[in-house]
């Protein structure tokens, strides 16, 4: 009977060791990446962050609706998302909402991810 060979990816470097912490992530850890990651992980909000990054002024919600397949219940949801994790912020001008990117914000979420996922580099 003949044996196969099954290869095995490491999930750590030969030290066993997480490269950046020296040590594999705690959960507490993976769960703060985990949700770092979170809030871009859906196609309609990048869409949306980055249309409104792309624009140095507000985005009125009426143009951002019209970019992006799917009806204003969804649009109103992944705002809402985008502004709870401090990514954008809205003002109401009448009857519309205007929409910016906060680029610090962006910015901050940004280094963290890039940090978090040079942990497994």
């Amino acid at each position: 009977m003949a044996t196969r060979s099954v290869m095995t990816v490491p999930l750590y470097r030969a030290s066993g060791a997480h490269p950046v912490l020296g040590r594999p992530l705690t959960m507490a850890e993976a769960t703060r990446a985990t949700d770092n990651l979170e809030v871009l992980a859906h196609p309609v909000r990048m869409q949306l962050l980055s249309m409104l990054v792309s624009r140095a002024e507000e985005v009125c919600v009426c143009d951002l609706e019209a970019a992006v397949p799917v009806k204003q219940p969804t649009v109103s949801h992944h705002l809402k998302l985008l502004r709870a994790a401090g990514l954008v912020h809205s003002k109401r001008r009448g009857l519309y909402v205007y929409y910016a990117v906060n680029r610090k914000a962006l910015d901050t979420l940004l280094d963290r991810i890039s940090g978090q996922l040079a942990a497994f580099r």
